[in-house]
């Protein structure tokens, strides 16, 4: 019995870590992209807490995580149902923004050492910079979501605005005389830029070339969803009126995020590593970098509840290191065009053909998939078909339809035929 139990023990040992060995064997992929697995590894049921200071890790889930992403999930309970939720967001977004594309980010049933996307991701291509931004964009997005509804246990709201001077009203009014306040239930902002640096970048080094890029984009997806940050308020006051005003910050829908990611995904720059790499810069220069409108730097989150555990918070000169990771310089790879910015997409090397099927890369290609035969775009039947033709189809759909109201409380609705075109590429 006892070299039965040894025997699993061994097992689930080389499982845990049979991801990290195969990422470390193909660099070119990026050591901390097998997280994305999350997503399909298992219900939100599987990853819920049991007691204070525990939870349950489903195998399949414990074998996506590096060593120091498992010790930040043991350390902030209710963290890893956050970020399954994040990573399924991401992939729903993606999937929305490039529904019209020949590349429709189509994801892969997930196996242990298998990436979730494909073998996309080993080509340094845009397709690749818009996975690492959008999913670095939705951990950051609903982990701190996530602290101002306390669904984690290592944070709470953000109350840094709430010491902030008092606001004077922009219509002239006498200076020192508020017409709105701080207050209510900020987003934590801070805690999930610095949570998603903690554990989306793990394994990501920066030595090479492709790892600065993955670097790059991950931190481009933080920067959107920080920058979009907006001030919502609340009236209080007799009989409607606003006497005082309450406000505090909220995260944009994740969609603004998506939309603007897909922008920078159309004007992403292809770079080459910059031979001087910037290691001089001060303190105050870099959280400007991390911080452009002036909102709580992740490097300023204070200590718990909202900050990572402080396990995971290394020593002043372990941080220092840790910050001078960001701190690289990528250039064009035509010097004719500008460096690229900080929430810029950047790439290595064109994307391959996505019009046929391509085992080796994953890709499905285009044969079978609907186009709009009106349209000169990108969803058009020339372009999504890639010249080869296609075929039209005229079918009957049965949809409800005259839908009414029946007081209390039913829909009644009728079913109604119609026949739709529809084009399929050859």
């Amino acid at each position: 019995m006892e070299l039965v139990t040894l025997f699993l023990v061994c097992l689930m040992a080389v499982s845990s870590t049979s991801a990290e060995v195969e990422s470390k064997s193909k660099p070119g992929r990026g050591r901390g992209s097998m997280w994305w697995g999350i997503a399909k590894a298992g219900e939100p049921n599987n990853i819920s807490p049991l007691a204070n200071g525990m939870i349950y890790m489903d195998p399949a889930i414990h074998a996506t995580l590096r060593r120091k992403q498992r010790r930040l999930a043991r350390e902030n309970p209710g963290v890893l149902a956050a970020i399954a939720k994040g990573a399924n967001m991401a992939i729903n977004e993606c999937q929305h923004q490039f529904r019209n594309r020949r590349w429709n980010c189509s994801t892969r049933n997930f196996l242990r050492g298998k990436n979730l996307f494909g073998k996309i991701v080993e080509r340094g291509c845009r397709e690749t910079a818009f996975i690492y931004a959008i999913t670095s964009a939705a951990v950051t997005h609903s982990i701190a979501r996530a602290c101002s509804e306390g669904s984690i246990e290592s944070c709470t709201c953000d109350y840094s605005h709430q010491s902030r001077a008092p606001q004077a009203n922009s219509m002239g009014a006498v200076a020192g005389v508020r017409d709105w306040e701080w207050g209510g239930c900020s987003d934590n902002i801070g805690f999930g830029f610095k949570f998603s640096r903690e554990f989306v970048d793990t394994g990501e080094r920066g030595r090479t070339l492709r790892e600065k890029m993955n670097l790059h984009n991950n931190e481009a997806g933080r920067s959107h969803v920080q920058s979009e940050m907006r001030q919502e308020c609340k009236c209080h006051g007799m009989s409607g009126s606003c006497t005082v005003k309450t406000c505090w910050m909220r995260l944009p829908s994740f969609r603004v995020v998506g939309d603007l990611l897909k922008d920078r995904f159309d004007g992403a720059s292809r770079v080459m590593v910059s031979n001087s790499l910037r290691t001089t810069v001060n303190e105050a220069t870099l959280s400007n970098r991390a911080n452009p409108n002036g909102l709580k730097s992740p490097n300023q989150v204070g200590s718990s509840p909202n900050s990572v555990s402080s396990n995971s918070i290394h020593a002043r000169s372990h941080q220092q290191k840790k910050i001078n990771r960001y701190n690289f310089q990528l250039k064009p790879h035509n010097p004719d065009h500008k460096p690229p910015g900080m929430k810029d997409l950047v790439y290595l090397e064109p994307s391959p053909g996505f019009c046929e099927r391509n085992p080796r890369l994953g890709i499905q290609g285009t044969h079978g998939r609907q186009c709009n035969d009106t349209s000169i775009g990108v969803d058009g039947c020339d372009l999504m078909c890639c010249g080869r033709g296609y075929r039209t189809q005229e079918v009957i759909v049965v949809e409800r339809c005259a839908c009414t109201f029946h007081w209390c409380c039913e829909v009644k609705c009728k079913l109604c035929r119609t026949k739709k075109i529809i084009h399929t590429c050859l």
